[in-house]
């Protein structure tokens, strides 16, 4: 039988929640959107973690963003004390679990089971702790239809085409002051994301070919490349820099995560590998190619008609989802600069240069 769904003068309080990783986090962005819209002038507040909190730092959507360290400091009892403790006093009348693990279903099956529960909850697994759910999950679609999924089962049209990140006018400020610093005009240059998590570093195209795609870029089309990443994309950056010195402007470890949104959105085109920095890139509604290796492209695609994938056909291998060391890495070598060029050529609508492999 399917769950009654909450009529909106019900609905005054609203608690989403998402918590990781990175790119998950931002297609939770598209969510907040349509939440929005569907429950005007409601209070709205997110729970995830840090350091993806300083995403939503901006957000005039959001009344309250809140953190609990639910798997470094603050795992265990004391954790999900201080969890359960600030939820119930905000008496929510609706929660979006656009998270739906183990531990968050834990945490509302506790807020249930020991009074002050929430009325509507979604979540996209049938059953306890949700009265709310979706009648389709497909594991092998795009993660931010699946999240659609779980809003329309609370009566919430997802029309969101990206995730809409609010980007403050310090960011903004930060963004063009490193393009001035550089040289570099709007318009006037190319965004690489070489990088990705340590863990997945098999997800990495290489920063050999990264430094082939700079050069091309820049004898070809006369454009330099900005690099962009975390902390764990420093040292890919640095051999991208030792090899492609002149054609690239390394920012990797520079900038804060929402500089990231005007740096792309400024740029020609933007070219990274499957790694939440692509998520938050999508946001910026540049063309935005994505290099894919053992991981699905169906799945890890980000949110927006301005994203193209990349991956290499007819390997036994595809879609390991490999985290051990690969002596071969096919799925990556087989990618030539030429072909990420073409693509990203293709992507930004222009013509098509006659290139050499």
């Amino acid at each position: 039988m399917k769950p009654n769904l909450p009529r909106l003068e019900d609905i005054q309080r609203i608690l989403v929640l998402k918590w990781s990783a990175m790119g998950d986090v931002v297609i939770a962005a598209a969510a907040l959107e349509d939440i929005a819209r569907a429950f005007p002038g409601r209070r709205i507040d997110l729970n995830t973690m840090r350091p993806w909190d300083a995403l939503f730092a901006a957000d005039p959507r959001l009344n309250d963003v809140f953190t609990v360290d639910l798997r470094g400091r603050e795992r265990g009892f004391r954790g999900i004390r201080r969890w359960l403790a600030h939820v119930r006093a905000q008496r929510y009348d609706l929660v979006v679990d656009l998270q739906s693990s183990d531990r968050s279903r834990l945490l509302l099956g506790l807020l249930q089971l020991t009074g002050r529960g929430i009325r509507h909850r979604a979540g996209n697994v049938r059953g306890f702790p949700y009265n709310l759910w979706p009648t389709q999950y497909d594991p092998v679609a795009p993660a931010h239809e699946n999240v659609r999924h779980t809003l329309a089962a609370a009566g919430i049209p997802a029309r969101s085409e990206r995730p809409v990140l609010h980007v403050p006018e310090r960011a903004e400020r930060r963004a063009q002051a490193f393009l001035d610093d550089a040289g570099l005009c709007r318009g006037g240059y190319v965004v690489l994301l070489p990088g990705s998590q340590a863990a997945g570093y098999l997800k990495r195209w290489g920063a050999h070919r990264y430094a082939a795609l700079a050069e091309r870029l820049f004898r070809e089309d006369g454009l330099r490349c900005l690099l962009l990443g975390g902390p764990d994309d420093l040292g890919e950056c640095a051999v991208i820099e030792a090899q492609a010195g002149p054609y690239v402007v390394n920012l990797c470890g520079a900038t804060e995560l929402l500089d990231l949104v005007p740096l792309c959105a400024w740029s020609k085109y933007v070219v990274g590998n499957d790694t939440g920095t692509a998520h938050v890139a999508s946001a910026a509604g540049r063309p935005l190619v994505v290099i894919c290796g053992p991981t699905d492209p169906r799945r890890v695609r980000p949110m927006g008609g301005n994203v193209v994938t990349l991956q290499t056909e007819g390997l036994d291998c595809i879609n390991c989802y490999c985290k051990r060391p690969c002596d071969h890495h096919t799925c990556m070598s087989r990618i030539e600069p030429s072909v990420v060029h073409r693509t990203a050529v293709q992507a930004s609508g222009e013509r098509v240069p006659e290139v050499s492999a």
